[in-house]
């Protein structure tokens, strides 16, 4: 809250008391009037007040007030009425709510507002008309705003109704009488006896709004937070065409678009993730005072609903939000389709992630076994299991049919799903995003959720027993059956870090946000071929080279993918960036270390179009691989792109932690040139602090460990690939892989010298390599040898740090 409120100005305006006054403008309002105008027009009231001098557009409006609300109660006689209807009510039972609420309903849809009360509702909307120009009557959007909604305590996503595109006197007048009636809505009652609120206690303000024509354009939400891992320095915004319930209802899958508050702040442009959505409708004006949801064109869909300067401008409002407000906020924005400007049409506080305990890392771990069935995917909400038997519901009206720790499954839920959905051991929906209303309640509710599968109420079978895993990722999975899972707890309160660094191994970009909370010194090992395999997809070649290649079905395949982007090999260069930028900015300003490209022949032979650019190798350990591959005359085109999506990744998105570190370089002449080559094509090093380290990973680099440190900026342990040349076997090779032990003396003698030659030159000194991670006496040689860092995979720090730290703490 601000502390620019001023209780002076919050009991009077224009010198009445505002208590005893119908009509409140938004410039009148702030956050000290929650019990006068509700959560939704407080907000908007407060930020309309001191906002819009800052840059943030947003429509004007006015509050029908409480008092007005509670008025119209007295002079209805409606008060004992409905307290006589839900005297008694258990709100378990379903059948009982729905027909007390809709009684309850009824009884104020029935009454008249006083007389007073209704002119002063057309006075108001006569000058907000005449503000805009309108003089036949503004559209506005009407919508609730309960005094117990929005509390940084107590919020639930759409416990009120909302009308849009409304017109004219008497459809106003209707609409508020509407939206009132609507503080008895079932979910509305349910949440109120939950939260211990009397439902006579609680009051009700109508906000009227000027409607943002976004059925001409797009609209959405945001957060100013990652909603599934609590990581704060992000804002997140969902968009799609038209009005925006479709968004929050979950009936469209939207664009997604993440941007980095810490570097946006600093002028940088940093969109770091952009993930085309399908779009398949738009809700839009039909007529006066109704909408309507229309097929989107393919072609529109194909492309994404937002420019990059309208996603840099919402990110930077989110910025100044999240800033006056001084917490984590939940934002709804419309764009114009007639003056094309955006507005912020409401703002909330975010009450999920920032109610969370930091301290505890909680990790579910999925027991799987080789042969799990997949049964459906969809986007993953949270990050639990659940397991249970499925119950499809395709119709709201059949909700009494759902019992108590079932799966729901469904094509998309709204406010009307509540009950049922409080009693769900997960929710599965065929529609939706991670902003839609399946995926807010699923959140605010603790369970697992997977929103937008396409097919599940097809696919998935009555009372079908299955898991559902939200723990993978950013992609939630649907198993056949009944699979084992455990729970890890771990409280990092107290925990006492070594005095050696703790970096990490990481290559999924989607666990970047959640992973940055386990203690750490940033990323010793960022892996560039987990994105390129699982994002990209694509041979760089391919893409370099696709007006050449004619298998037909490659060539569709490629387009496929590369939808939204018209040149393939900017394709490639935005994907690898905002991957390797999601793992930039999780653990900004430490640290990350990104390796460039590492694949071995037979793993690029499986990228789509692979096998026409790779030749077949008998050893591919050893073959065609790291510091020689770039610098390879045909391989070249797709070397400058990765350096393009590093250069980007600094240079753009203003992430200066990153590094560079070259794998498999045999010569010291191969590192010199390939240091050259990377500076042709806009990486230099040096340059803004730009670090470049060598693996040390063949014995090579160990003999000319000084030599090599002429060239780079330190040296990373592959412990790995040292253990195999070192030792002479390979390591792909089942039947003598157990004699690759990173702890053979051999190895230990060989790391022990390029730790000291390392120290002795002063230049970074760590380890990538799995070694300390799968033994708890490597890593304790590593740091007695006095190792500036230890990179370890995510599941095992916690336990290497307490290993480390009794023994540190010893000596």
């Amino acid at each position: 809250m601000s502390k620019k409120n001023n209780p002076q100005k919050t009991a009077t305006s224009n010198g009445v008391n505002k208590k005893q006054k119908n009509i409140l403008w938004f410039k009148e309002i702030n956050n000290q009037d929650v019990i006068l105008v509700g959560g939704k027009n407080a907000s908007l009231g407060e930020m309309y007040s001191n906002l819009v001098k800052r840059g943030v557009n947003i429509p004007n409006g006015f509050a029908v007030t409480t008092f007005a609300y509670w008025q119209f109660l007295e002079q209805a006689k409606l008060k004992e009425k409905i307290a006589s209807v839900l005297k008694g009510l258990d709100v378990t039972d379903i059948k009982d709510l729905k027909k007390r609420g809709s009684k309850v309903r009824n009884l104020i849809l029935k009454a008249e507002l006083p007389q007073e009360i209704q002119q002063e509702i057309k006075n108001a909307y006569q000058k907000l008309s005449k503000e805009y120009d309108e003089l036949n009557g503004v559209d506005v959007a009407v919508r609730s705003s309960a005094s117990a909604e929005d509390l940084p305590t107590a919020s639930f996503a759409g416990q009120q109704e909302s009308y849009l595109n409304i017109q004219g006197e008497e459809a106003l007048l209707e609409a508020v009488r509407k939206c009132m009636a609507s503080l008895f809505t079932d979910r509305a009652i349910v949440y109120r006896v939950e939260q211990g609120f009397e439902h006579l206690k609680v009051g009700l303000s109508v906000c009227v709004q000027k409607m943002i024509r976004s059925d001409l354009a797009c609209s959405g939400v945001m957060f100013s937070c990652d909603t599934e891992s609590n990581f704060g320095d992000i804002v997140l915004i969902n968009s799609s065409y038209g009005l925006g319930d479709n968004i929050v209802q979950g009936k469209v899958n939207p664009d997604q678009f993440y941007v980095f508050e810490t570097t946006l702040k600093k002028g940088y442009k940093p969109i770091i993730s952009k993930v085309l959505g399908s779009k398949e409708f738009k809700l839009i004006y039909k007529g006066r005072g109704s909408i309507k949801n229309v097929p989107v064109p393919l072609k529109e869909r194909q492309r994404f609903s937002l420019t990059e300067d309208e996603i840099l401008s919402l990110a930077r409002w989110s910025c100044l939000i999240e800033d006056y407000y001084k917490r984590s906020m939940d934002m709804e924005w419309a764009k114009d389709g007639k003056d094309e400007k955006l507005y912020i049409v409401q703002a909330r506080p975010e009450t999920v992630q920032s109610e969370k305990q930091v301290d505890i890392l909680e990790k579910y771990i999925l027991t799987k076994q080789k042969n799990e069935k997949i049964l459906v995917e969809g986007l993953s909400v949270g990050d639990k299991i659940a397991q249970g038997k499925v119950k499809i519901i395709k119709n709201v009206k059949d909700i009494t049919q759902f019992e108590k720790g079932m799966i729901l499954v469904t094509k998309m839920t709204d406010p009307d799903w509540v009950p049922i959905m409080k009693i769900a051991k997960a929710i599965i929906t065929d529609l939706g995003g991670r902003t839609c209303h399946s995926a807010i309640v699923s959140r605010e509710l603790g369970i697992p959720c997977i929103v937008g599968t396409n097919n599940a109420t097809s696919i998935l079978k009555e009372r079908q027993e299955v898991t559902i895993s939200c723990a993978e990722g950013e992609i939630g999975k649907v198993y056949q059956g009944l699979i084992p899972f455990q729970v890890k707890r771990t409280d990092i309160s107290k925990l006492k870090k070594p005095k050696t660094k703790i970096m990490m191994n990481l290559g999924e970009p989607d666990m970047a946000f959640t992973s940055s909370f386990i203690p750490n010194d940033g990323v010793g090992l960022a892996r560039q071929e987990f994105i390129v395999a699982n994002y990209i997809k694509i041979h760089p070649l391919a893409l370099c080279h696709f007006n050449k290649i004619k298998d037909k079905k490659v060539k569709k395949q490629i387009s496929d993918l590369t939808l939204g982007h018209a040149n393939k090999r900017q394709f490639f260069v935005h994907k690898l960036a905002e991957g390797i930028a999601k793992i930039g900015s999780a653990f900004y300003p430490k640290p990350v270390i990104v390796r460039l490209s590492d694949f071995r022949t037979n793993e690029y032979r499986d990228l789509i179009g692979g096998s026409i650019f790779e030749e077949e190798e008998r050893n591919p350990m050893i073959g065609f691989r790291g510091a020689g591959r770039y610098l390879d005359k045909e391989f070249q085109p797709a070397f400058e792109m990765e350096c393009k999506a590093l250069k980007k990744t600094r240079e753009v998105f203003g992430l200066k932690n990153i590094w560079v570190m070259i794998p498999f370089c045999r010569t010291v002449e191969e590192g010199k040139e390939v240091v050259k080559l990377m500076k042709r094509f806009g990486l230099e090093k040096g340059k803004d602090d730009l670090k470049v380290i060598v693996m040390c990973e063949i014995p090579s680099n160990v003999v000319l460990a000084e030599e090599f440190l002429k060239i780079f900026d330190g040296m990373s342990i592959g412990s790995n690939d040292l253990a195999q040349l070192c030792l002479g076997i390979d390591r792909d090779n089942a039947k003598i892989a157990h004699i690759g032990d990173e702890r053979n003396e051999a190895v230990k003698i060989m790391i022990k010298d390029v730790i000291n030659i390392c120290r002795k030159k002063k230049k970074y000194c760590g380890i990538c390599g799995q070694g300390p991670s799968d033994f708890p006496d490597f890593a304790q040689f590593l740091v007695n040898e006095g190792i500036e860092s230890i990179s370890l995979t995510p599941d095992t720090i916690i336990k290497t740090i307490l290993s480390l730290s009794k023994e540190n703490y010893k000596n």
